[in-house]
């Protein structure tokens, strides 16, 4: 989950000297195998820093340089953030959030890890960790979702025209596992299988406490409420990635196909079958900059069965929790989902230390199955970003959204969200 937060302070990470000089090694080494088009001539003609780079020049201005290169690419680069911030559904937060990027071989796709923990006012405790290592000069592609949560958060009816007014407390616990592996069959085009499990227990609904009279029937109770519920089974991924860089692209395609087949024969608490459609694109526009067009199309689609109410496509509960700025986690549910959003990236500073976006979304939901898609929702807004690592090309991400019905509201998370 990407913690929704007003940060209040950010703690400056750790800066190891030794660290650094193998960062700029492995900054000059990437963008060597990255950008091998006629602009990989102007990537350096200013020297590109982040903000390691502002606190050496402040901690350590005078200490000479060595000016000895590391050339192991093989070695992992970290990016860290702790922060203290504010939400109005998890109030005063703390979080840790970050990433790891390496190169099993030089020759091979960058690998990442990224991961955070959070302890909010409100109770919630998270730890969500993804991976995407790539593996066997890129032959295999093994990635990962896990999730722990304990998790008060309201929800708000079904489909896309529920009321923001409609806000029915919940409280669970949620553990989540995903592994998939990705086998190339041509370059840049993989076809894989995995094993998925979502468990929700624990699950109480709070209705009454705020806008819902004590025996009014809320819209998971007229679902069909339970006090848990396990959807796992396996899934089939069809997978294009043709982006230069996973962590923050400036061009190529990503498209990903997932079906996935939920069965009570195994575990299930009900059988039910759906299928993920998720595709990018990425335009560097204008061609001879570094500014970014990006476009994201994320389709979320139950195709048979009746899932358990929490399984069921939300807003900000796709695997990065991207989907839906300007709206908070789970304001619309229902059975299908159809999302769509442009996000234009472009630099502030000339050595990509500062940076900003401006972003439109739209998205619309069924309710129950068989249902049509009701109203279209729009977000849109704009957003700072800071370099936290040249190396790995990752940024700080800091953007304010709105949505309808008065939604609106701050988004901190560490690299870019699609």
């Amino acid at each position: 989950m990407k913690l929704r937060t007003l940060v209040i302070l950010i703690l400056f990470p750790a800066l190891l000297e030794a660290q650094q000089k193998k960062e700029i090694a492995l900054a000059v080494a990437q963008d060597t195998l990255l950008h091998k088009k006629k602009d990989s001539a102007n990537v350096h003609e200013v020297p590109q820093i982040d903000i390691y780079d502002v606190a050496k020049s402040i901690f350590f201005k005078h200490k000479s340089p060595n000016k000895k290169t590391d050339t192991a690419l093989t070695k992992p680069v970290f990016s860290a953030v702790p922060a203290v911030g504010y939400t109005l559904t998890s109030r005063l937060a703390v979080t840790l959030s970050g990433n790891m990027a390496f190169r099993p071989l030089a020759d091979s796709k960058a690998s990442t890890v990224t991961a955070s923990a959070a302890y909010t006012q409100n109770k919630q405790f998270t730890i969500p960790i993804e991976s995407n290592i790539w593996l066997d000069h890129d032959l295999y592609n093994l990635v990962g979702d896990y999730r722990l949560y304990k998790y008060p958060q309201s929800t708000f009816g079904l489909g896309s025209d529920s009321w923001i007014g409609n806000e029915d407390p919940m409280d669970y616990a949620y553990f989540r596992f995903y592994e998939l592996l990705m086998r190339r069959l041509v370059p840049d085009l993989y076809f894989g299988a995995g094993y998925i499990l979502d468990y929700h227990w624990g699950i109480v609904d709070e209705s009454g406490v705020k806008n819902f009279p004590k025996d009014s029937v809320t819209a998971y109770q007229a679902y069909g409420a339970s006090n848990s519920s396990l959807s796992t089974g396996f899934t089939v991924n069809l997978l294009y990635d043709h982006r230069d860089y996973s962590i923050n692209p400036s061009r190529g395609v990503y498209a990903n196909i997932q079906y996935r087949d939920n069965m009570k024969v195994i575990g299930s608490t009900r059988g039910w079958q759906s299928v993920i459609i998720d595709l990018r694109k990425y335009y560097k526009f204008p061609e001879s900059s570094h500014n970014v067009l990006a476009l994201w199309s994320y389709n979320w689609l139950v195709i048979s069965g009746h899932p358990p109410f929490l399984d069921l496509p939300g807003t900000s509960w796709d695997p990065f929790s991207s989907t839906g700025r300007g709206y908070i986690q789970g304001r619309f549910r229902g059975a299908q989902m159809v999302y769509q959003e442009a996000e234009y990236r472009f630099g502030i500073t000339r050595n990509g230390l500062l940076g900003a976006v401006v972003f439109v979304n739209a998205e619309t939901f069924s309710a129950a199955e068989g249902t049509p898609l009701e109203k279209l929702q729009p977000g849109y807004g704009l957003g700072a970003r800071i370099k936290l690592n040249k190396a790995s090309a990752t940024n700080i991400c800091i953007d304010y959204g709105f949505g309808t019905q008065g939604s609106k509201g701050l988004f901190i998370n560490i690299a870019e969200l699609f």
